[in-house]
């Protein structure tokens, strides 16, 4: 057996956005390593059927749902794991919104619904979680999902709000990462670039999508779109103990779009 297999054992996952994508490829790969996550999102029903399927029997899922750029939901998020498991051990910091916009045309609450959501959704979720961790005397690991956007504009994908408010997620991992190492508390976070994702057809016609996103596979050197287990394996290598002397790291996982495209 491969001796990885069952590293989550005994461990509990807080995922943020963990209902669709990223954040449901994450929670399902937990569940297989032996832990138990606790899921957050927007949408009841949509965590209620996430939840069915990672784990008929409901014993080693719990959800919360609600959204998480209010900082109530991140302390019910760390309060209700503690309550069903009695630990925290992982944040999976995940949960975003994306929809390209002109610089321009943004609006107040344009700008706030990004910065809210991403930053702030990112922060309070981790204070929450580091609280529980420095309680328990466990320490722990926390990942935050972060962007390719946030380190180079893409003319064709204006996103001035979210580009900033990922910047601001990769600076919180480092001085997160400088602040709770006293506790045994790792942070990182990844940089991912296209994901096929749910988030698409927020903001794209549901009968385009398919071909928009192919349209995106050459600009990634290594030819093609990343899906959610791609972005899931290095999540969950950053928060295991394969990752034990990694800490502040805001890693690429991109296709090679950063190290320059064709």
């Amino acid at each position: 057996m491969n001796q990885t297999h069952r590293e989550y054992e005994g461990r509990v996952a807080l995922v943020t956005g963990g209902g669709t994508g990223i954040g449901l490829e994450v929670a399902r790969r937990v569940l297989d390593h032996g832990g138990r996550v606790v899921l957050n999102g927007r949408r009841h029903d949509v965590l209620a059927a996430a939840a069915k399927e990672l784990d008929p029997t409901g014993e080693r899922v719990h959800t919360v749902a609600g959204s998480i750029a209010e900082v109530e939901t991140a302390d019910r998020l760390a309060a209700e794991a503690m309550e069903r498991f009695g630990r925290v051990d992982v944040l999976i910091a995940n949960a975003g919104v994306f929809a390209p916009k002109p610089f321009l045309d943004h609006t107040q609450a344009d700008y706030s619904r990004f910065v809210d959501i991403i930053l702030g959704g990112t922060f309070f979720a981790a204070q929450a979680a580091a609280r529980a961790m420095i309680e328990s005397g466990r320490g722990g690991a926390i990942v935050s999902t972060g962007s390719m956007w946030a380190e180079q504009a893409v003319a064709a994908t204006p996103s001035s709000a979210y580009s900033a408010a990922k910047a601001g997620v990769h600076a919180l991992t480092r001085n997160m990462a400088i602040e709770l190492a006293e506790h045994r508390i790792r942070v990182n976070a990844v940089a991912p670039a296209v994901v096929e994702t749910p988030v698409y057809s927020t903001f794209i016609p549901e009968d385009e999508v398919d071909g928009v996103l192919a349209s995106f596979d050459a600009f990634h050197p290594l030819g093609r779109n990343g899906q959610p287990k791609d972005v899931a394996e290095l999540i969950l290598f950053l928060a295991s103990d394969r990752a034990a002397w990694m800490t502040g790291a805001v890693v690429p996982i991109d296709g090679g779009v950063l190290a320059g495209r064709l």
